[in-house]
């Protein structure tokens, strides 16, 4: 019997396409696309083996896919077949290597990048209380409530640094690397909206261009 016998005509595929996929394959096939599921095991299991790229080497290692030729490419196997997308209209394949033996040149790379995060966000602090005058003002509440000149380093002071690193520490939402709550951070957050942003800049790039893998 052939693998391309055509199935019955009630037969309908759903596929969920992501927006942003990375793979260590230089192969891509249609089950690293999404999710698809149907009714008929035998054809969802055909359909899931489907090539729809080969990386080759010095060519571009980012693919914008639209998903009339994913759709194309599963009506030359089975032309009767009824296709829903769910998902992404076009999408987004990067082609990654993946050292799992982290070397000294990633580690330096994370004791940089660690620095500048600490250092830059203790002068931002800094810099902003100079500009608003904190010190004149603990001051000032020192004075009126005490009536007698602050050396500097009162309650004011300790209560204010301690009540700013809980609040930083409420607000990213760890202590470590562990949560306080199940709720994401406004770091990931902010990171998942940007991520998107850049995803479809990319995907709108390539349409522009003439790049996207289409149908002919």
């Amino acid at each position: 019997m052939s693998t391309n016998a055509t199935p019955k005509n009630n037969v309908t595929l759903y596929l969920k396409a992501e927006q942003n996929i990375e793979l260590q394959s230089e192969d891509v096939f249609l089950k690293d696309i999404g999710k698809l599921t149907c009714t008929d095991a035998a054809v969802l299991a055909k359909v899931k083996t489907i090539k729809l790229h080969h990386f080759k080497e010095g060519e571009p290692q980012r693919q914008v896919i639209s998903i009339l030729k994913v759709i194309e490419e599963i009506n030359s196997l089975y032309p009767n077949i009824t296709i829903e997308n769910l998902g992404e209209a076009d999408f987004l394949i990067e082609h990654i290597n993946v050292d799992r033996h982290k070397g000294p040149v990633q580690w330096f790379k994370i004791l940089f990048v660690s620095m500048i995060a600490f250092f830059g966000t203790a002068f931002t602090i800094m810099a902003f209380h100079n500009d608003i005058g904190i010190n004149e003002v603990f001051t000032k509440v020192h004075e009126m409530v005490m009536g007698q000149e602050s050396d500097g380093y009162t309650i004011l002071e300790l209560s204010y640094s301690l009540g700013l690193a809980i609040g930083i520490t409420l607000f990213f939402n760890h202590i470590g690397g562990r949560r306080i709550t199940k709720d994401p951070t406004p770091i990931e957050v902010e990171m998942r909206v940007y991520e998107s942003d850049v995803n479809k800049a990319l995907i709108e790039t390539a349409d522009r261009e003439g790049k996207t893998i289409d149908v002919s």
